[in-house]
């Protein structure tokens, strides 16, 4: 984008204060959607998990959709700059004095430098939730998910497990299957 320096307060606070802004939205669409489905998916995870699946096979589907989902607002901005919406930055610089085809490459710059750090935000968030939930050994730490009806309701709300009910799945197939050993 030609800034001399690159660090100019006129220019860089406005650029990284966009992309920022929109690189939130994505990361914070991923993050909910990685909880939400290894909330809802809780039983697939402890069975894949359970079976011997590592955590990155078990997590694969579930960050695919997520980066999908939290790219959606991102890809359609970008689709449709410049035919339905004339973007900010582009209308102040046409209304300032600027020529309309510099104009217009700033804003393109602009969109895929948002699209860009959307997409590297997402990507690394996603991962890193997906493995904070699922740790190293590897085990759904679903005590590391608070689902929004416990949230709302202050603990008392659906999906709230027992302290004798928190027990994972895979944790009772290892037991099972020590003993077994043990037995023989």
């Amino acid at each position: 984008m030609n800034f001399d320096p690159p660090y100019t307060a006129a220019k860089f606070i406005p650029t990284m204060g966009m992309l920022f802004g929109n690189t939130m939205v994505g990361v914070s669409l991923g993050m909910d959607s990685v909880l939400v489905s290894v909330d809802t998916r809780r039983d697939i995870v402890e069975c894949m998990l359970c079976y011997g699946a590592s955590r990155w096979e078990t997590v694969w589907p579930i960050a695919v959709d997520a980066a999908r989902t939290a790219m959606v607002p991102s890809i359609t901005s970008m689709g449709i700059t410049g035919l339905i919406s004339i973007p900010g930055m582009m209308s102040g610089q046409i209304l300032g004095g600027a020529n309309v085809m510099d104009a217009a490459r700033y804003q393109q710059v602009i969109v895929f430098m948002i699209s860009a750090s959307v997409a590297l935000g997402v990507v690394f968030s996603v991962v890193a939730v997906s493995f904070l939930v699922i740790d190293g050994m590897p085990q759904l730490r679903s005590e590391r998910i608070i689902n929004k009806a416990m949230r709302s309701t202050g603990g008392k709300g659906m999906g709230q497990r027992t302290p004798a009910t928190t027990q994972s799945c895979s944790s009772i197939v290892r037991l099972k299957a020590w003993k077994n050993i043990d037995s023989r």
